[in-house]
């Protein structure tokens, strides 16, 4: 697994959460998960575009940030479910707040995002 080469930068807040919520997908799947979707297979049905191999990598980022459990059965083949910590479960109003932004704020961003990627 790649291991950052320097340390971070760590202050302030901003900082602090950019180092846990850094990556794509993050955000998303403590929103699924919060919402009830999680087996692996249900959040790479929810999120398809993108790869198992990156959600597992920042599933497993957000567990080593205690932002979500894993729970592994005992069972053949081997189950396992995420769940939010109460740590976890703390963002989420961060997360709805951010998200009701992007609402509001949708025709705007939309029109910037597809201009900067040159799709005018």
């Amino acid at each position: 697994m790649y291991k950052k080469k320097t340390l971070p930068n760590l202050s302030c807040g901003l900082d602090l959460v950019g180092e846990v919520l850094y990556g794509k997908w993050k955000m998303r799947l403590l929103w699924f998960i919060n919402e009830g979707y999680q087996r692996p297979s249900e959040l790479q049905r929810k999120i398809p575009d993108a790869s198992r191999r990156v959600l597992n990598m920042q599933l497993k980022e957000l567990e080593e940030h205690e932002l979500v459990s894993r729970l592994i059965y005992p069972v053949m083949p081997p189950k396992v479910e995420y769940s939010l910590t109460d740590f976890g479960q703390t963002l989420i109003p961060v997360i709805l707040a951010i998200g009701q932004w992007g609402d509001k704020h949708e025709e705007q961003l939309r029109k910037l995002i597809l201009k900067t990627n040159g799709e005018s």
